[in-house]
């Protein structure tokens, strides 16, 4: 419940309609509490003694408040949706902001379907909770405390005969409550598992249909839906076991009204029009209780939604800026020297990803990354723009410790093609220009003609105002690729990182496309991850990766004469006939780069 409230700060800049809401839920209340004494009018006063023109003001002034209690009932409505979908915008918003500042350790514990279910589900069972609080979270207490009084005022015996029938009912309710909330938190917990599967197969339909998988996956999706299912079947069960009994307690109230009444009525000391009251007033008390149960029913998975919501706020960056961070500018030379450098992920201690990395990379060298899947190649990359802090030693830009520099100015001097491209909704322009929004037209041409995709892009209808289908699916792998290089370079880094970006293209285009930044990019340092030992071929220096450890690292010609490990890549690769092709790509990057000046 803690975790709700809290919630609540989000509501209070629309506190005057929520205000609204619940004072004219208050008239509404006093209202509908008149009716059963009007009626007890109508029977003392107009149908026993005969008097017309009693039932008949009375009748007109009943029709008068059920007028004005539809107004009131329409303005409540209207504040009390105005208020909730204003609190759940904010709060989708506070959330969304709130994970722009996770870093990647933080995004790998939480998983991507379960904060969309976060954000989108729970905060609308978050919204619900406060919209049905502000309608009928309020009206239910102030019918009962409000029918209770007039019942005691009408007949003080007959109030204190069906106290502890209400006590009875009050218990019944609470019990409801406190078990229904982790029950709905079960069921917020198997639809994370729902969403999961759903969103790896849409987004991976292609590879499940390729490896004739469909079976697999339908089954997968049977049993989380299956589970998801079970859980809304247990809680519907148990909802349904309260109407019942609240129903049977109302009865029993009924009777003891009815029997004990029905004799003072006989004796003279109770009007007929004061028993009909004091069982209108019964209803009135007794139907919000019912009326409760949906109310419980809110809050629980209220509580359950809030305290998932609140994790994400609580959930501090494992990467932050120190107090006195310095700002790196655009001049810094762009020196990057890794000093006995490890890492581990989640503190798995035993199972270092990094281990003793000593490395220097001077200000404008092509500093080439090569080794096998799982050496740890993209986790030291990652690593100069903080997407995560090194475990032991330090990274040092210019001589400063990353750790040191702000974040938002080191990642504004470097540049990153993650290995998993990804490409945004909008046109081709503008995923080019992302990180650079301010670019001209010919600044973004020039940027895509170093990527080699200028002239495809030409070629399409539209052009550069193509729009990109989600996930980039209306376009090849090696084309996505290029952009995503475009989009690097448009930013005019100091230090840029091509993490095997290069893997869905042709030998041909990547000799271009080093052979242009060789020439565009000059004075700013690259690294270079690769797979293809043609990629590292004429780097300033290759560095060889084997189980998170330097093996090697030098020119090519230096590699190939002192490398076991890169001698044996280079022979499964360009080895064995294939020295024809190295001379053929050297030749091409000195060809284009000659092109270029």
């Amino acid at each position: 419940m803690k975790n709700l409230i809290k919630l609540s700060k989000f509501l209070k800049p629309y506190w005057k309609e929520a205000i609204a809401s619940v004072i004219l839920l208050v008239f509404i209340v006093i209202m509908d509490l008149a009716i059963p004494r009007l009626v007890q009018q109508i029977i003392d006063k107009g149908i026993t003694p005969g008097n017309m023109d009693v039932v008949k003001r009375t009748a007109l002034i009943m029709l008068g408040i059920s007028f004005v209690n539809t107004l009131f009932a329409i303005g409540n409505n209207i504040f009390s949706v105005s208020a909730s979908e204003a609190f759940s915008r904010d709060l989708r918003e506070a959330v969304f902001q709130k994970i722009q500042e996770f870093s990647y350790s933080n995004l790998d514990q939480l998983k991507t379907g379960n904060l969309i279910v976060r954000l989108t589900s729970d905060i609308t069972i978050l919204q619900q909770t406060f919209r049905m609080n502000m309608r009928i979270g309020v009206r239910a207490p102030l019918i009962i405390l409000g029918s209770f009084f007039l019942m005691y005022s009408t007949n003080a015996a007959l109030t204190l005969k069906i106290i502890p029938m209400m006590l009875m009912t009050a218990v019944v309710v609470a019990f409801f409550i406190y078990k229904l909330g982790p029950l709905f938190l079960n069921v917020q917990k198997k639809l994370d598992s729902l969403n999961t599967v759903l969103q790896e197969n849409i987004a991976g339909v292609r590879v499940v249909k390729a490896f004739v998988r469909r079976t697999h996956e339908e089954e997968r999706f049977e049993v989380v839906n299956d589970k998801y299912s079970q859980m809304n079947i247990i809680i519907q069960r148990f909802y349904s076991a309260f109407s019942p009994l609240l129903t049977l307690v109302i009865n029993f109230a009924m009777v003891a009204i009815v029997w004990s009444g029905g004799l003072q009525v006989i004796q003279g000391t109770l009007t007929v029009g004061q028993i009909v009251a004091f069982t209108d007033y019964l209803m009135t008390a007794m139907a919000p209780l019912l009326i409760m149960v949906m109310l419980a029913n809110a809050v629980a998975s209220g509580v359950a939604s809030a305290e998932r919501v609140e994790e994400i706020f609580e959930t501090q960056p494992d990467v932050v800026d120190k107090p006195e961070a310095v700002v790196l500018d655009h001049s810094i030379k762009g020196r990057v020297e890794f000093q006995h450098v490890s890492f581990y992920y989640d503190g798995a201690v035993d199972e270092r990803v990094l281990d003793d990395i000593n490395l220097v990379a001077e200000a404008g060298q092509t500093v080439a990354i090569l080794g096998a899947t799982g050496s740890g190649k993209s986790t030291l990359v990652n690593l100069i723009p903080r997407f995560y802090d090194v475990t032991g030693g330090k990274i040092l830009i210019d001589g400063i410790d990353v750790r040191d520099i702000k974040q938002e100015s080191l990642f504004a001097s470097v540049a990153i093609t993650p290995q998993d491209t990804i490409l945004f909704s909008g046109t081709i322009s503008q995923n080019i220009s992302y990180g650079n929004p301010t670019a001209s037209q010919a600044e973004i041409i020039q940027a895509a003609k170093a990527a080699q995709v200028h002239d495809f892009i030409r070629e399409l209808p539209e052009g550069y105002d193509t729009p990109i289908a989600q996930r980039g699916v209306n376009l090849s792998g090696g084309q996505k690729q290029r952009i995503a290089i475009a989009r690097a370079i448009l930013c005019h880094p100091r230090i840029l990182i091509l993490d095997d970006s290069t893997s869905a293209v042709d030998v041909e285009t990547e000799s271009k496309i080093q052979a242009v930044l060789d020439e565009l990019m000059k004075g700013c340092t690259n690294f270079v991850v690769a797979q293809r030992i043609s990629t590292v071929l004429n780097a300033d220096k290759i560095v060889v990766l084997d189980r998170g450890r330097v093996v090697a690292q030098g020119t090519h010609t230096q590699l190939i004469k002192s490398s076991p490990v890169y001698k044996e890549i280079f022979d499964s690769q360009l080895g064995d006939g294939n020295h024809a092709l190295h001379d053929l790509l050297s030749g091409k990057k000195m060809m284009g780069a000659a092109a270029n000046g």
